[in-house]
């Protein structure tokens, strides 16, 4: 992007840093990062990426080769591909669905599927994009923070009750292990003091112990645990290091074990010494110490580090691209939203705080889709109660990352949709004026405000309010077993209550989230300024509704897949094009749109008022709670 830029530079070289510089089904549930159209899915979009390869399929024959680089990001109801030149834009993106099986609090997934998902996404992008294999560069991929099953022959290993070998996946947002958190949380080992005080059930120890005490033959068929986005770049290299960002932020890997190796320039393999192998062992899992960590992870990289020897043949064959292609470690999909955005300041304001040597840390990132993750960075540890973290080095090197979030946003919202009366009707009028559900829901608003003389949209939900843990509280409160509460409910069942409701529930999203920031803040973070990304980003009522309730600008990128475009960065990092990830971010994040709260003291009084209630309706919900309890003791 134009304009001066921060002089730092990153100083520790350990794997995924290089010192040389920059050379010149059953139903899927929606995707993470699905987008907010203002078009039907499969109209404009396709038509734009076919122009676009129309426009270059007639120069790409006299031109030399590109240097373009491929992100993959596998959500939860998608793989994408995203391929990104080297001023970080991008060139063409493509999707493919995958399978879901969901059973009560058991969700599972294939990993063989996803890889065909991934494979036909990468095709596909490259067909659109009329990019040539030859001209990938670098690949990285991210996804979501579920656990993989394989055998020592890399083939899937059941973790579902049905004994299903090709679920071997258990889902990020699985909450079949909420007693297995509890009780190794009541341990009080000192590795949680950088998860935020207690272990989630979404994280991996409690899905381990999970599975050791409820599927024995499979626990003892497996040869490897990883993390999505790892298995997706042994799959692709053969090579099973470990992320740093995964292992720090999901398994209690204590990354600033390797602080003292900031100068090492040549660490080739760096020995995972951040394992606790006393917490494995009180826990009941102290199987996973054996071999040197052989089935969790012997050896982690900072991410874009690059494996192996690049994109094996095999893989290459499936993917359509060339054998021996850079694949950088990776990140878990929210990581690399962050790192696909957090350096996108806006030009007018790179040259106020070029001598800002800590204006990064004054920012929280929002990669918003079916779940919410809240990422901020410091440049010491803070202990925040709640909140995940203080992570070293999981996402901007050098740097702890603290990580809020909410578990149900984007999945809430097509919940409560989707569950209304009216809802069916409201999706064929949606579909027959070639628009989205939520662009019809939001126009709606603003014809209920007009015809009620409202001063401002936000005002319709006087009497509607929403807490909304419909899948327990991440952060700040840690409380999984949190249920979502609406007030405010009537008889009706017409659109207009649906989109009241919608409304409703948008606002009490923005208000966990502001709950999160002020939390934050409150325990020396220094939050000014959010910058958000993912599909509901790309709602526009959705971001100004949180500017108003948090009070803070919100920057959007100029490229809408910053999950792709992080990824991609761990291959261009992987490809040496840049000396470390955060000199990559500083070179192709760019900020596009800014949203500014509303300066309207009665807005801000207004949502001061509502906000006042989203806090009180937890502690009812606590306060029925123990009346409960005490009446079933």
């Amino acid at each position: 992007m134009s304009g001066k830029r921060r002089g730092w530079s990153d100083t520790i070289f350990l794997l995924g840093q290089q010192s040389k510089s920059k050379s010149q089904p059953l139903s899927p549930i929606p995707n993470q990062n699905s987008s907010f159209s203002l078009s039907p899915r499969n109209s404009a979009p396709a038509v734009c990426i076919e122009m676009a390869s129309t426009a270059t399929a007639a120069a790409s024959l006299s031109d030399p080769l590109r240097t373009v680089f491929l992100g993959v990001d596998v959500g939860t109801g998608s793989a994408r591909a995203g391929l990104f030149d080297e001023n970080g834009k991008l060139l063409g993106s493509s999707s493919s669905p995958i399978q879901i099986w969901k059973d009560g609090d058991c969700i599972e997934q294939s990993s063989t599927d996803i890889w065909h998902a991934v494979c036909a996404a990468v095709k596909a992008a490259c067909s659109s994009a009329n990019v040539a294999g030859e001209e990938v560069k670098g690949i990285g991929f991210a996804a979501t923070c579920s656990l993989v099953a394989v055998d020592s022959d890399g083939s899937p290993v059941s973790v579902s009750w049905s004994g299903d070998s090709r679920r071997n996946i258990i889902v990020w947002m699985d909450h079949r292990a909420v007693e297995q958190a509890e009780r190794i949380n009541s341990f009080h080992s000192p590795v949680l003091e950088y998860c935020g005080g207690a272990l989630s059930p979404e994280m991996q120890p409690p899905k381990l112990l999970w599975v050791k005490e409820n599927l024995l033959e499979s626990w003892s068929m497996v040869f490897r645990w990883m993390d999505l986005s790892d298995w997706l770049s042994y799959r692709a290299t053969g090579d099973d290091t470990r992320s740093l960002c995964t292992t720090v932020c999901k398994w209690t890997y204590l990354g600033h074990a390797h602080m003292q190796q900031n100068n090492e320039k040549d660490s080739r393999d760096m020995e995972a010494s951040g394992w606790d192998d006393d917490f494995w062992e009180e826990i009941g899992l102290g199987d996973l110490v054996d071999g040197h960590h052989a089935k969790i992870g012997r050896s982690v990289a900072f991410p874009g580090h690059p494996l192996g020897s690049g994109l094996t043949p095999a893989a290459a064959k499936e993917l359509d691209l060339v054998a021996g292609i850079p694949v950088g470690t990776s990140l878990i999909d929210a990581h690399a939203g962050g790192v696909g955005v957090m350096e996108s300041v806006p030009v007018s304001d790179s040259e106020h705080k070029e001598d800002d040597n800590d204006a990064l840390c004054h920012s929280m990132v929002l990669v918003c889709g079916t779940s919410t993750c809240h990422m901020s960075v410091s440049r010491s540890k803070l202990f925040i109660p709640g909140v995940w973290g203080p992570f070293w080095s999981a996402m901007v090197p050098e740097y702890w990352l603290t990580e809020g979030g909410q578990s149900a946003t984007g999945a809430l919202l097509d919940h409560i949709i989707q569950n209304h009366a009216g809802s069916p009707h409201l999706a064929n009028r949606a579909a027959s004026r070639h628009i989205s559900v939520f662009e019809l829901l939001n126009q709606k608003l603003e014809t209920m405000r007009h015809d009620l003389k409202l001063p401002f949209v936000a005002a319709l939900t006087e009497e509607t309010h929403v807490l909304p843990d419909f899948h327990g509280n991440r952060s700040p409160i840690a409380d999984p077993k949190a249920k979502g509460m609406v007030s405010g409910l009537t008889l009706d069942t017409s659109e207009k209550q649906l989109a009241l409701l919608y409304l409703a529930t948008v606002q009490g999203i923005a208000y966990g989230t502001r709950h999160i920031v002020e939390h934050c803040n409150a325990h020396g973070h220094k939050i000014n300024t959010i910058l958000a990304c993912g599909g509901l980003s790309k709602n526009p009522l959705y971001i100004q509704e949180h500017a108003d309730i948090i009070g803070c600008p919100i920057i959007l990128p100029r490229e809408s897949e910053s999950v792709l475009l992080g990824a991609a960065i761990l291959g261009a990092v992987a490809a040496r094009e840049y000396s470390s990830v955060h000199e990559a971010m500083k070179a192709l994040n760019a900020a596009g749109q800014v949203i500014r709260p509303s300066k309207d003291p009665k807005v801000m009084k207004y949502h001061d008022a509502k906000y006042r209630i989203f806090r009180e309706l937890y502690e009812q919900q606590l306060s029925h709670r123990s009346l409960m309890a005490q009446a079933l003791a």
